[in-house]
């Protein structure tokens, strides 16, 4: 799978020789990247910010937090633009990874898009297991979360991507689950789902809708409005 990643802790180095190794082979990536933005014919506005985005996501790579937000943050304006809306949200996660002080308003703009726009449902479900990541074992937002991300792989995917990515939410709520009730058989799993009120779509996406509301506050980059103008009439 593109996004989500199932080998958390494989890119740590298991000696010193490998880690200078691997930033080498990530500098040469990324000047090799640079030089083709250097080469880039100043009208291609957008193809320059998707390489941004490629950049900074190896600038997160590289530990080097503020560069790499600085590159995705200048790249979010013109993806935006250009009603690349899978790249504007890779933009805001990479933002949200460089740790800076407003990378929880990134994230939530990251969920908003993600949701919001038919965008590759695979970054949906990443970008919400970000927010169960970051969520307190205690805190209803995992699971509202998780079950977003459940809804998005259902409504949006078929064949093999859809079964691979219903096993990897049902995990991801059964997880959810045990950690927010010590849910531990099927029968507490189905009295905890009713509960939390899963169950109903209308619900959770409100709850996801004030979630967002929170990490954002009033740090909006875009014109949601606006934007939701542009959404495809299907």
């Amino acid at each position: 799978m593109k996004y989500i990643k199932d080998d958390v802790g494989k890119n740590d180095a298991d000696c010193a020789e490998d880690a200078v190794t691997s930033s080498a082979l990530l500098e040469q990536r990324l000047e090799a990247i640079q030089d083709r933005i250097r080469e880039l014919d100043p009208s291609a506005v957008g193809e320059k910010a998707s390489l941004q985005v490629d950049a900074a996501s190896i600038l997160v790579d590289l530990q080097r937090g503020k560069e790499a937000w600085d590159m995705a943050r200048a790249a979010l304006d013109p993806l935006l633009d250009e009603h690349n809306w899978e790249q504007a949200a890779v933009a805001c996660l990479i933002m949200f990874h460089a740790d800076q002080p407003d990378s929880l308003p990134a994230l939530g703009q990251a969920i908003w898009l993600s949701v919001t726009f038919p965008v590759d449902p695979e970054l949906t479900v990443a970008i919400m297991q970000n927010v169960v990541d970051e969520t307190p074992d205690d805190s209803d937002g995992a699971a509202v979360a998780a079950i977003v991300a459940h809804y998005i792989a259902d409504m949006r995917t078929d064949g093999k991507q859809r079964d691979d990515l219903l096993f990897f939410t049902n995990n991801m709520i059964g997880n959810v689950a045990r950690r927010h009730s010590d849910v531990s058989t099927q029968e507490k799993f189905d009295a905890w789902f009713s509960k939390m009120e899963l169950d109903d779509p209308e619900k959770f996406l409100v709850r996801l809708r004030n979630i967002v509301d929170v990490m954002v506050q009033d740090e909006w980059w875009f014109d949601r409005e606006a934007l939701q103008e542009a959404i495809p009439v299907s």
